[in-house]
């Protein structure tokens, strides 16, 4: 006989498929507004040019045979090609067949002018960057193709940054007086450098698109398309279907999967979400409770090692830190992430009066077998790859032929024709992303050209007063507002270009004060302390607690600070500051999606559980609580450090940290908290998450008293007769 309560439903169900088997012809159907459907000749001319531009990436991963700046070049052209296709010039033109005439000369017009630009750097070289009439249309061309096809694509937010960084460097700043004054530069300058730049519109930001970002993109197409989903829901069902709040888990656990393949919090809610969202309401779940689990799941699929999303690769650009250290210091903060979600799912469920499901007919061992290797043998030698050496593209060209190989062991082998799907499928999802990503680099080359990051960075470091948790608001708060028009990956790169350097520093000077404060300050840094200070010898000779020390480093000139900080901070340190920085950023940069008044993944999970969107969004916000938590430990404990020990130790009590966190926001363990005991139960919470041991013992220690009292009260209520059975002892009395 079931212990389920009655209102939950058994999860013995066969297994459903998580990304349906499409066709071709299917690939550019879409209902969503401000897309346009291709069907017919249309359909098939942009499967055609999908395929045609996955196949160059892929032979240009491999080969190198043309240029950088070409392969920017084409990769922006073919994807500017393809957005004209699918987002029409406005909303309400998507059926129009004559304004889709006019989309087809805008989109090969803006791509044969990126050619165009590509072949002619060795020529404009050549006349000492003089550039001729051609030049000067074609620059213009694309640069306003990028603008408006960003605009369709995303919106207004980064067209608006364009032209306000385009003004800044080229009028504006000359116009504006204090610390964002800038000369200016003349329009040609502007033009060249706006194209030709490092960190331009064919720059940096767009390698790492057509590289890194369209290569694991691709992976994850060729992943979903073997019925690598299917298995991840099945196994997630296998594994957690049968504890308490199982489907609650389910959903956390298999968006968590899918979203590290999917790179789109948004694309995973609406894939796994028609599956786990009616999971979850049979099983006793309320509705906005369902979504919002499936919204901030989703989110987490982008902060899961390998693969992170797209920001990952932007990271290691920045930072010039290998990808395989980033995401191997990534795994254990990822894994706090979903366990936050995974503990409102328990104490949503113990409110609920939810009890074990059923025993899942499919099996675990049932799941690998009929589909398991498509998705195990190439994350495995992804993995492999990537710890040994290998460069990024390079591992995910061979995972990618890993999926095709290993779906031949599987009960969906990829022919050709599934082939051609998935790469055709890899195109069409990097279309947004491809355009933007190189649109961003117009304003992060401003960025760099003006040094605006470096006044930036000194505002924060300003307004907060050398305090980290203070600067983590901050950011936080411009997170929101950047990430209410703009995609999580570009939110991340102007965020990380303007904030990064600053909270680096920020993290790095605490060594540095608590060097000070124990007076052990090495000769040479001595030396750089009294140029800026004659009598820093004296100061540093008598001790110091922290409020004097950080008195005594604040009057210290920046510059000098920097030059200090090189000579007395050990090098694994600095670039742990810098790793953490950039972390905390891109964790803050995911908020946009479940955080209310604009959070597309929970309105997306909404629109499936039908329940109330603004109130999906602020339950996905505090089911999601992990995003804001979690960075506070980047900043102050050695979770990122390497130091896998220290790492793992605060692992741990951040475990018991969170569940606190999350019982005393629920007001409920394994039973319901009293009112009085739900503020103790959050300051136990914090000082298990308190970077000194100490605290972190006292912490624990209350939270287990806590719990084992709340599971004491828990059994007690269980073993008490009910009215009904009460009533029947008292009648059997009086007989």
């Amino acid at each position: 006989m079931s212990n389920q309560p009655a209102n939950q439903q058994p999860t013995n169900t066969q297994p459903k498929s998580t990304q349906p088997l499409f066709t071709f012809n299917q690939l550019f159907v879409t209902n969503q507004a401000g897309r346009r459907s291709l069907t017919g000749i249309s359909a098939w001319a942009a499967i055609v040019l999908c395929i045609v531009i996955a196949i160059f990436h892929l032979y240009v991963a491999f080969i190198p045979a043309v240029a950088e700046l070409t392969r920017n070049a084409l990769h922006f052209a073919g994807f500017v090609v393809l957005c004209a296709m699918t987002y029409p010039l406005t909303k309400h033109s998507s059926q129009s067949k004559s304004l889709f005439a006019v989309d087809l000369i805008i989109g090969f017009t803006v791509a044969v002018a990126a050619i165009y630009l590509a072949f002619a750097e060795t020529a404009i070289y050549a006349r000492d960057l003089n550039l001729s009439t051609l030049d000067w249309i074609a620059g213009i061309t694309v640069i306003i193709g990028a603008i408006e096809m960003t605009r369709r694509a995303t919106g207004l937010i980064i067209p608006i940054l364009i032209i306000l960084a385009l003004s800044y460097v080229s009028w504006l700043g000359p116009n504006i007086s204090g610390v964002f004054n800038f000369p200016g530069l003349n329009a040609e300058n502007v033009l060249f450098r706006s194209i030709y730049g490092d960190d331009a519109l064919f720059g940096t930001i767009a390698k790492i698109s057509s590289t890194y970002v369209f290569l694991f993109i691709l992976f994850g197409a060729f992943l979903l398309r073997s019925g690598a989903g299917d298995f991840v829901v099945d196994i997630s069902r296998a594994v957690a279907g049968r504890f308490v709040g199982g489907p609650g888990l389910v959903a956390v656990i298999a968006s968590g999967l899918t979203g590290t393949i999917s790179g789109s919090a948004i694309a995973n809610t609406a894939s796994t979400g028609v599956i786990t969202i009616p999971m979850m309401k049979r099983a006793g779940f309320p509705k906005t409770f369902a979504a919002a689990v499936e919204a901030a799941s989703s989110t987490g699929g982008q902060l899961m090692p390998p693969i992170m999303g797209a920001g990952a690769f932007v990271m290691a650009s920045y930072t010039q830190l290998p990808y395989e250290k980033i995401v191997a210091v990534a795994a254990l903060p990822a894994l706090l992430y979903f366990l936050s979600v995974a503990f409102f799912v328990r104490i949503e469920a113990k409110k609920q009066g939810m009890t074990t499901s059923e025993q899942t007919e499919y099996s675990a061992w049932q799941a690998i077998k009929h589909q398991g290797a498509s998705f195990i043998i190439p994350i495995a030698l992804l993995i492999t790859l990537l710890v040994t050496g290998y460069t990024a593209t390079y591992a995910a060209v061979f995972s990618i032929i890993a999926v095709i190989v290993s779906s031949w062991l599987t009960k969906t082998p990829m022919g050709p024709k599934a082939i051609l799907e998935a790469l055709a499928l890899g195109s069409k999802n990097m279309i947004m992303t491809g355009v933007l990503l190189c649109a961003v680099g117009l304003v992060v080359n401003v960025i760099a050209t003006a040094g605006i990051g470096n006044t930036f960075s000194l505002m924060i470091s300003g307004w907060a007063d050398g305090n980290i948790l203070i600067a983590i608001v901050l950011i936080g708060l411009a997170s929101l507002v950047l990430g209410m028009g703009l995609p999580v990956t570009a939110a991340y790169i102007v965020l990380a270009t303007l904030s990064a350097p600053a909270l680096a520093n920020m993290i790095s000077d605490a060594y540095l004060l608590n060097m000070v404060v124990q007076g052990d300050v090495p000769e040479s840094a001595r030396a750089l302390f009294m140029l800026a200070n004659p009598d820093a010898i004296t100061a540093l000779a008598s001790p110091m607690n922290k409020a004097e020390a950080s008195a005594f480093l604040a009057a210290i000139p920046v510059d000098l600070v920097g030059a200090i900080r090189e000579q007395v901070i050990p090098a694994d340190v600095i670039t742990t500051a810098i790793l953490s920085a950039h972390m905390i950023i891109f964790w803050l940069s995911q908020d946009s999606n479940v955080t209310p008044p604009v959070c597309l993944a929970s309105f997306t999970a909404a629109a499936i559980a039908k329940s109330p969107p603004m109130m999906t969004g602020f339950y996905s916000w505090k089911v999601a609580k992990g995003l804001y938590i979690v960075p506070i430990l980047f900043a102050y404990t050695p979770i990122l450090s390497g130091d896998w020990g220290a790492a793992f130790t605060t692992f741990c009590f951040a475990i018991f940290g969170i569940y606190a966190i999350a019982a005393a926001l629920e007001g409920h363990m394994e039973n319901k908290l009293a009112l009085w005991l739900r503020p103790l139960v959050l300051i136990a919470g914090a000082l298990c998450l308190w970077p000194n041991l100490t605290y972190n013992f006292i912490g624990v220690g209350l939270v287990v008293g806590i719990f084992l009292l709340n599971l004491k009260q828990t059994q007690k209520t269980q073993q008490m007769p009910s009215s009904a059975e009460t009533d029947q002892i008292t009648l059997e009395k009086r007989l």
